[in-house]
């Protein structure tokens, strides 16, 4: 199978194109404004052009024809930004999407799409399932949900190509992946990072970590070689059974709050030599959303994802613990020095 990949510096890409070329014999072209992440990375199979998703339409469209399957991973995925940058999120998110994946419909490339467990949003459901639960976001100068929006429209347009215009797709719906590269050490200096990589950047450089509201927020994380192994039998497609579907992809046995995943990670730090000092004297403190962010943040309590229809359909199952996926998190922090 011939994969090309847009957006494929980032996190979930640099991980996936890792293990497609460990795991199988597909070839991958890679699209991406840098290649920061992907440096390390030397196969006949895999081939990396460097393009911008505004701007390259011809580049973008050329290789969308000479592929088989399409991973559209660009976008936006750091609530900071979504605040700081409404616009640029809906942009690249949808409108730079959206015109990927009419090339992919016109060259009868099948999609392969991330959503987010955003989409979601305030919906009352414990159990969240991707055909039922009511998609709720809140009141519209709460620009957070701008991004949770943009991804739900997305996905209802991709699945309105298949019904009429018969588009191969798979929609896909990341629960809190956590891991190596989610996000930079500049992000983290800048408080723009998510939630593990802030959090251990902070113990180490500023004795004190924020829990906006107290940490309260529950969230099902997901260590990131489970969530590639899930999107790696998506890609594959045995039988066809991903065609047409949504599928959440998370750990709801790792739900825990993020002052939880705070305490885990000072636990963890505990235990490893050049981090010890720094976590017994770590201080955590409650901070006011708006403070920390800006007027325009709301949140959702909880996020729990149904995995039955992954599990039944392709055999997937999450194996990794929240305090092995820090461990492991931390290893790799060790290993960057």
């Amino acid at each position: 199978m011939h994969i090309f990949i847009a957006g494929a510096d980032g996190f979930i890409g640099s991980h996936l194109i890792s293990c497609l070329l460990n795991h199988s014999q597909h070839n991958i072209t890679a699209l991406d404004l840098h290649n920061n992440n992907l440096t390390h990375i030397n196969s006949p199979r895999f081939t990396f052009i460097q393009g911008n998703i505004f701007s390259d339409d011809a580049l973008l469209e050329q290789q969308i024809a000479s592929c088989d399957t399409a991973l559209l991973l660009a976008g936006v995925a750091k609530p900071s930004v979504y605040l700081s940058n409404p616009l640029l999120t809906f942009e690249l998110d949808f409108e730079q999407n959206l015109k990927l994946v009419r090339m992919c419909s016109k060259h009868d490339t099948r999609v392969i799409f991330p959503s987010t467990s955003e989409v979601y949003g305030l919906s009352n459901d414990e159990i969240l399932l991707e055909d039922e639960s009511p998609l709720i976001v809140g009141p519209i100068n709460k620009m957070r949900w701008i991004y949770s929006c943009g991804k739900q429209l997305m996905d209802r347009v991709i699945t309105a190509y298949g019904l009429e215009h018969k588009l191969r797709y798979t929609i896909f719906r990341p629960f809190n992946w956590i891991g190596p590269r989610l996000d930079t050490l500049h992000d983290a200096e800048l408080k723009r990072a998510r939630s593990i990589t802030q959090i251990i950047y902070d113990i180490l450089n500023r004795g004190q970590v924020s829990l906006v509201a107290g940490g309260s927020q529950r969230r099902s994380f997901t260590w990131i070689t489970d969530g590639i192994e899930a999107l790696s039998l998506i890609i594959d497609n045995p039988d066809g059974k991903a065609d047409g579907q949504i599928f959440n992809i998370g750990n709801p046995s790792n739900n825990y709050s993020i002052r939880e995943l705070a305490e885990t990670i000072r636990d963890e730090m505990l235990k490893v030599p050049a981090m010890s000092e720094k976590a017994r004297e770590v201080e955590f403190i409650s901070i006011e959303a708006e403070k920390y962010y800006s007027n325009g943040y709301d949140d959702m309590k909880n996020r729990v994802p149904s995995i039955d229809k992954i599990s039944g359909l392709l055999g997937w199952k999450p194996r990794t613990t929240l305090r092995e996926a820090v461990r492991l998190t931390l290893q790799d922090w060790e290993n960057m020095k």
